[in-house]
């Protein structure tokens, strides 16, 4: 018997879901343990932004990861960041450690996450979305170019480092939205 193309169907993929998470979610430490290896692989060294877990909690930031059934795929967070002394301004959010299995690379789900901390950020009233990346990253730097980003002055820990870029996006209003994990 001849198999025609029209039957053979492709296994059902579950869906991916973007749950809020604890920063410290074994998931969240496995991903955040493969980003820092990828810092290492490109800059020589992992991310020393000091991170504690109470940063990512609503309604002062939030943390993230996508999932294909019990599969975690990518991961970033965000949290209040408004120390003057350090770059930032009233109302700032900083991304943190945007990631994307290299498996799962190419399915659009970086950009799934990004508008999903903007949405939840401009949701807990901040009004400006900040980041740092790196010139050895420019799959990150495309993203966010393509998503609204542009180059500001610098900021953070990162602000004297030559291969530093820093970007930004206001956020606009919140059109009755609410922050991930405040129920509605």
């Amino acid at each position: 018997m001849e198999i025609r193309p029209a039957e053979i169907r492709p296994a059902e993929v579950p869906p991916v879901e973007i749950r809020p998470v604890p920063y410290d979610h074994p998931d969240a430490v496995r991903l955040d343990a493969l980003v820092q290896q990828e810092y290492a692989r490109r800059y020589g060294d992992g991310d020393m932004t000091p991170l504690d877990p109470a940063m990512f909690t609503p309604p002062h930031g939030a943390y993230l990861i996508a999932y294909e059934g019990t599969l975690p795929l990518a991961t970033g967070g965000w949290r209040v960041q408004e120390d003057a002394d350090k770059g930032y301004a009233t109302g700032d959010a900083e991304i943190k450690r945007m990631f994307v299995v290299p498996e799962a690379r190419g399915r659009g789900l970086a950009r799934r996450i990004l508008a999903a901390l903007e949405a939840d950020a401009r949701a807990a009233g901040r009004s400006r979305m900040v980041l740092e990346t790196g010139i050895k990253q420019p799959e990150a730097l495309e993203l966010y170019a393509s998503s609204g980003y542009v180059h500001v002055k610098k900021f953070g820990l990162y602000r004297t480092y030559e291969d530093s870029r820093c970007m930004a996006k206001p956020l606009g209003t919140a059109d009755g939205a609410e922050p991930l994990g405040t129920g509605g």
